[in-house]
């Protein structure tokens, strides 16, 4: 049975109902329960629905043989997986945010909130940019806000919460959708059966394009 590690939340209704349209269906995971591991011994499938950013460390590990999880946290955690297809849902931007009036002056360190602190280093450092990384959980927005950062990095969807806290994206760092991963040693022994998943979401995600 192949298992595939599903994000909780938005994305991973939308990865179920392609992977169900793909010929993966599990109808027991659209019920109103709290069970975590769902499986169709006669579609040959098990799915798991986990915290987003742990989607990766489950697949790295060999729990799941395959996942769905956003380029946001392969960029961020850099699992040791292979990255098979873009599925070109959940599209956001990661971006660097702060105040509408702010301007970088580059006179001393610039104070960086985020939930993504290698993704924000990595982007700055390329700009030979001194930071200072605060790493923060949630209520991103809210550090320029009482003066704890002077900008964010953060995932921005429409901006609608930046805008309603008077921030604005100053600049994107890079573009953010779904991926579809495998492990490297499920990939090895259970390869038939990835790639007959993978080619069942490209043939129905393709027809709705």
């Amino acid at each position: 049975m192949l298992r595939i590690a599903l994000p909780k939340g938005r994305l991973g209704e939308k990865a179920y109902k392609a992977l169900a349209t793909a010929g993966y269906p599990c109808p027991e995971l659209l019920e109103d329960n709290r069970r975590l591991i769902f499986e169709n011994p006669g579609a040959g499938v098990q799915y798991f629905l986990v915290k987003p950013s742990d989607v990766s460390v489950y697949v790295e590990h060999g729990a799941a043989d395959a996942g769905i999880v956003g380029k946001d946290i392969l960029l961020e955690y850099e699992p040791d997986v292979y990255e098979l297809f873009d599925l070109h849902m959940g599209k956001c931007r990661m971006c660097v945010a702060g105040p509408d009036a702010f301007r970088d002056t580059h006179t001393r360190a610039l104070r960086v909130a985020t939930k993504f602190p290698h993704i924000a280093s990595r982007y700055f450092e390329s700009q030979s940019r001194e930071i200072e990384i605060i790493h923060l959980n949630g209520s991103i927005e809210l550090a320029p806000l009482v003066g704890l950062s002077d900008v964010i990095v953060d995932i921005v969807e429409t901006g609608t919460t930046l805008r309603e806290n008077g921030l604005s994206v100053l600049e994107t760092v890079v573009p953010v959708s779904a991926r579809f991963i495998a492990n490297k040693a499920s990939f090895k022994f259970k390869g038939d059966e990835i790639r007959h998943v993978l080619d069942g979401l490209k043939s129905c995600l393709s027809e709705k394009d």
